[in-house]
């Protein structure tokens, strides 16, 4: 046991030590920190500025002008107004006016459009992507003429129904049509493959940096495999929940602040819990993926072998990364709900869906167990690598190889 804490208290010093650990614990989220009090303050000031700079308004829309030969378009719905839409009386018209820069595009309107279906937009220049500012105005103004100038019914016509969802269990509070929605959940994706790969790949330099110097030799006359290993998973453990509740703790604060300051982001509030499914999830994906990086770390002869070793253990991490948009979108649907309960996905898309939307408390659960004791087999069959011909073979890394050894084939 004394031989594990050394262990554990030499992987501390020399982390925390590190200038690059110094800089990515404390420097970054200092100056992210101060970034967000200047903007927060040039917005007390004019309460419209942050909101301009960080969500953008649409441009003012262009007028376009139309040819209605069929004489189905009477009236302009209320949301239309006559600048957006001009009428004409002849293509010769509309032409001029476009040429001249009046309107930007305008619309022909056949004589039996309601038996053919087709109208026709004359642009410019050509473009093969559609102007979804503009795709919409038309085909609105034609359904409410078609309709007797009926907004109300032709709206819906457009959207017969509203389905409200209603959960069990508190819902988090947020607006969908916020651009937070898609934010937050992606940056807390981001965050987590991070902060878990960052640990992880700090215990695979360890010890890949100690075979090509050969302290490994001098550690193995000294403590045994297992010491060894408990004692860097645990302390580089450590330094990576330091970094973990530092991070979590800033982002989730600035997120509560933000609130004081901007209506979109006073809209969307994360329940506190997620700071503590966070650390849950923080450290059972760790041990999963520094159990891989310990493997490994045996395996590979050199540094430079290590890093390029690395994507076949990191992989399973970025698959939600992938997936953002279904993660986002469809939180709790079929394929967000696999990757969330997958051990080798589930400490990313579990969080991110959380990010997300309401997630149900079994699930969070189950998750964190399974990755658990995902955890614990790989760790038993990493132990075994441990050996003096296998860390000191110096033989090339190779993929079946590291599979092999999982498996205990080697």
């Amino acid at each position: 046991m004394k031989k594990t804490l050394l262990v554990l208290k030499t992987e501390i010093i020399n982390t925390i030590t590190r200038r690059s650990f110094i800089i990515m614990t404390f420097v970054v989220p200092l100056v992210g920190f101060g970034l967000f009090m200047g903007v927060s303050s040039l917005n007390e000031s004019s309460p419209e500025t942050l909101e301009s700079i960080v969500f953008a308004p649409s441009p003012e829309q262009e007028s376009e002008g139309y040819v209605d030969h069929s004489g189905v378009i009477k009236t302009l719905p209320s949301d239309i107004s006559p600048e957006r839409l001009v009428p004409f009386d002849s293509e010769k018209e509309a032409e001029t006016a476009l040429e001249n820069g009046e309107i930007t595009a305008f619309y022909i309107i056949p004589q039996d459009v309601i038996e053919s279906g087709e109208i026709f937009l004359v642009k410019p220049d050509f473009s093969p992507l559609p102007d979804d500012q503009n795709d919409w105005v038309m085909p609105w103004v034609f359904k409410v003429n078609l309709l007797d100038g009926n907004e109300d019914l032709t709206a819906h016509v457009n959207y017969p129904m509203d389905v409200n969802r209603v959960a069990l269990i508190p819902k988090t509070v947020r607006d969908e049509s916020s651009p937070l929605a898609f934010i937050v959940p992606y940056a807390t994706t981001m965050l987590f493959y991070v902060i878990i790969l960052s640990a992880a790949s700090m215990l695979l330099n360890s010890i890949a940096t100690e075979k090509q110097n050969q302290v490994i030799e001098v550690l193995m006359l000294s403590v045994t495999p297992r010491q060894m290993l408990t004692g860097k998973i645990v302390g580089l453990g450590i330094t990576g929940l330091f970094q973990t509740i530092i991070y979590t703790g800033i982002s989730y604060s600035l997120l509560v602040l933000s609130g004081r300051t901007s209506t979109t982001a006073a809209n969307f509030n994360l329940p506190p819990s997620i700071l503590g499914w966070g650390l849950l999830f923080f450290l059972s994906g760790y041990a999963l993926y520094a159990s891989l990086m310990a493997g490994l770390g045996a395996l590979v002869p050199n540094m430079r072998e290590a890093s390029q070793a690395t994507f076949v253990v990191i992989f399973p991490m970025m698959i939600p990364m992938f997936l953002m948009t279904a993660l986002t979108q469809e939180p709790n649907g079929t394929i967000s709900t696999i990757l969330s309960l997958f051990p080798f996905t589930a400490p990313i898309a579990m969080m991110t869906r959380m990010a997300a939307s309401t997630v149900p408390l079994w699930q969070p659960l189950l998750a964190v167990g399974l990755i658990i004791l995902t955890a614990i087999l790989i760790i038993r069959s990493v132990a075994g690598l441990y050996r003096a011909q296998v860390l000191l073979s110096g033989q090339e890394f190779k993929t079946k190889l590291f599979f092999q050894a999982l498996l205990g084939k080697v």
